[in-house]
């Protein structure tokens, strides 16, 4: 069971331009502004640029399902013939995400928050 589609990252080649379009697109200012990752929060959304994902083999944006078991549902992901990109990873503050490519190539996204 999933809580929905909460989070989607984009990859970026250029962390500055990329931040003038989503600031210009969102207008507000990123809650994360880092050399590795800048996210945005708006209308309940997440909204996060990567500019290391095309290096991860983020081919456009990546849509993050909110699972209340990350593990569970990429074993069942896997069974059912999901093909593994990036295995359980905590990624800071509670977070852990992961990533898969289903049959016909779209990536999935998985994110579980356990800091209450």
């Amino acid at each position: 069971m999933t809580a929905g589609l909460k989070t989607i990252i984009y990859p970026v080649k250029d962390l500055d331009r990329a931040k003038a379009v989503f600031g210009a697109l969102l207008g507000v200012e990123p809650y994360a502004d880092e050399p590795y990752y800048v996210g945005y929060k708006d209308a309940g959304q997440d909204v996060g640029l990567d500019p290391h994902g095309h290096a991860k083999g983020m081919t456009g944006p990546v849509p993050y399902w909110h699972v209340a078991d990350i593990r569970a549902t990429l074993t069942a992901l896997l069974a059912a013939g999901a093909e593994l990109l990036q295995d359980v990873q905590e990624v800071g503050g509670g977070r852990s995400i992961a990533s898969v490519k289903d049959a016909d190539g779209n990536l999935v996204g998985l994110l579980q928050d356990t800091a209450a």
